[in-house]
């Protein structure tokens, strides 16, 4: 009965590891934060979204009609933007 007790414990603490992981902000980037991320960066819609890496690109059109790439680093969250065109190139 102890042992059932004890692994019952050992699996909650299993799952609840993960959330506290994520409140503390240790998760990685995913697919869908990357564009969420994006978003907030480029006023737009969100095309693709491609893993490379270390990072994500995020293809947006613009309400411009433009489309535009956007890096958004797996780890730090981090956004550049890869607007090829800001110089008239």
């Amino acid at each position: 009965m102890k042992t059932l007790r004890l692994l019952s414990l050992i699996f909650c603490i299993c799952l609840v590891t993960p959330i506290v992981a994520q409140e503390q902000g240790q998760e990685q980037m995913n697919k869908a934060k990357a564009a969420q991320k994006a978003r907030q960066q480029v006023n737009g819609r969100v095309l693709k979204v491609d893993r490379k890496k270390d990072n994500y690109r995020v293809k947006m059109l613009k309400k411009s009609g433009r489309v535009v790439s956007v890096d958004v680093d797996t780890k730090s969250g981090r956004v550049k933007s890869n607007d090829k065109k800001k110089n008239g190139h």
